[in-house]
Formats: C-alpha cells, sequence, structure tokens
C-alpha cells in the first residue's frame, strides 16, 4: 500500500509550525498506524532529516500515550482503539492521510506530534487519590461489601487511560470526560468516601485553573473515547460536585 502523508511539523513549542508531505510506499495492511510512522521516520533519517516526534510506549492500547489526530478524528477512523490499535487495513491504497497533534491550549506543543498532557497530572494531584491505613490494621478489600452496579460503574470509569482524545475531540476542549471518570471511580467505592468532598472540588478547581473548556454536552468525547466512557459520569461529577458545595457551605 502506498500513502501521502501530510504530517504536522513544528520544531518547539514556540516555533511556527506547518503541514509537510511525505510519500510513504509497501505499507502491509497489517501495520499498525505506528509501526507506519516508525518506517516513514527511517526513512527521512536516511535522508538525514530530523524524524517525526511522536509520543508512544507501551503500543497495546494501555498507557494513552500515543495521541495523534487523524483525518480529523482523535485516534483516525476506528471505534475503541487508540491510535497504536490502529491497522493500515482502515485505509485505502493511494489515501492522503492528515496527521496532527492533540490541539488544545492546555495541550500545549511540544514538537511536532508531541504534546504536553500534564494538566491531567496535575488534575490528578489535586485529589485523584484515597486515603490508605498503613498501620498494618489494613482492612482486606474483599471485607467491605460493594453493590455489584457501584462496582461495575467504578471498574469501567478507571479504564480510563487519560490520552486526551476527549479534549482534542470536543469543541469546547473541556476535560469533563477525563475528570468525571477519575471522580467518579473513587466516589463510587468505600474507599474514596475520606475526601469524597474534598476530591471533586479541588480536581474541578485545577481543571478549570489550567484553561479547559466548559462541557456543552454534545457528546463527541464519549464517541471518539477509546475506552468508551460513559457520559453519565459527567452527570455524575455534577451530581458530586453540587453535593461539595452544598456540604462545604454548611
Amino acid at each position: 500500500m502506498n500513502f501521502t502523508l501530510k504530517i504536522w511539523r513544528q520544531s518547539g513549542p514556540k516555533a511556527k509550525g506547518s503541514m509537510e508531505t511525505y510519500q510513504v510506499s509497501d505499507i502491509s495492511s497489517e501495520m499498525s498506524f505506528l509501526e507506519m510512522i516508525d518506517v516513514l521516520n527511517d526513512q527521512i533519517i536516511r535522508d538525514g532529516q530530523d524524524p517525526v516526534a511522536f509520543d508512544h510506549d507501551c503500543r497495546e492500547g494501555i498507557c494513552g500515550m500515543c495521541s495523534m489526530y487523524i483525518n480529523g478524528e482523535a485516534h483516525g477512523p476506528g471505534r475503541g482503539v487508540t491510535t497504536c490499535q490502529l491497522h493500515m487495513r482502515s485505509f485505502s491504497d493511494g489515501e492522503t492521510i492528515y496527521i496532527e497533534p492533540w490541539r488544545a491550549a492546555a495541550f500545549p506543543i511540544i514538537k511536532d506530534l508531541v504534546t504536553d498532557r500534564g494538566a491531567f497530572d496535575r488534575i490528578i494531584q489535586a485529589g485523584g487519590y484515597v486515603s490508605v491505613n498503613t498501620s498494618g490494621n489494613t482492612q482486606d478489600a474483599n471485607a467491605m461489601p460493594i453493590p455489584k452496579d457501584n462496582a461495575d460503574d467504578a471498574f469501567d470509569a478507571a479504564t480510563c487511560i487519560g490520552c486526551g482524545a476527549c479534549v482534542a475531540t470536543c469543541k469546547n476542549s473541556s476535560a469533563m470526560l477525563f475528570t468525571s471518570a477519575k471522580v467518579s471511580q473513587l466516589s463510587l467505592l468505600p474507599q474514596g468516601e475520606p475526601e469524597r468532598e474534598r476530591r471533586v472540588l479541588r480536581m474541578v478547581a485545577q481543571m478549570d485553573e489550567e484553561g479547559f473548556g466548559n462541557c456543552t454536552n454534545t457528546g463527541a468525547c464519549e464517541v471518539e473515547c477509546p475506552k468508551g466512557i460513559s457520559l453519565d459520569n459527567i452527570a455524575r461529577l455534577n451530581r458530586e460536585f453540587l453535593r461539595a458545595q452544598v456540604t462545604s457551605e454548611k
């Protein structure tokens, strides 16, 4: 398979970027998208030029590092997959593919397709944790009865890998789906009770401080999320936030 690639190149955070055109040939349909980029970079290096910088790590759809905006969609045309799980058979031979980084003020570009998603880390640091008894009297987790519906919802929320596709695809660059998933996975479990009110207030405040936009319930984030995180979590976040505000005022 042969492709024409239009790739965003930007040498640094303050440099002016532009779309550059590359040709790749003899690409197997069984290659992953990142393997195709590897082939391109090998070609670029052999030509004595600077390879395309892009984030990647596990290449198994777990780490959330491989964040690329492909043909106008976060992680490309597939559903329920990250960029590293996207295969070239999803494209047509001879197709032109447009590849860009996440576009959001809270995710500044470092170089080419690499963005700084440290804002997510700071949201987690603001409240995404639980108190743990390390005195030697720690309770076994199985000793705490948890309704199955709550356990299932918490597990579903915990599958969020923090890739940022929700932010990149949202017209407002909102991080509500990410933040709500992190709040939900803890608020639904007894281990998350001690920090319940402080958690949601602090995480939402940090989210706003980072410069993310507001949620207007378009739903694009859920569609593009590779883990299918539900909008139900945003509704839960709003309830938790209102509850915490009322409680903190007493």
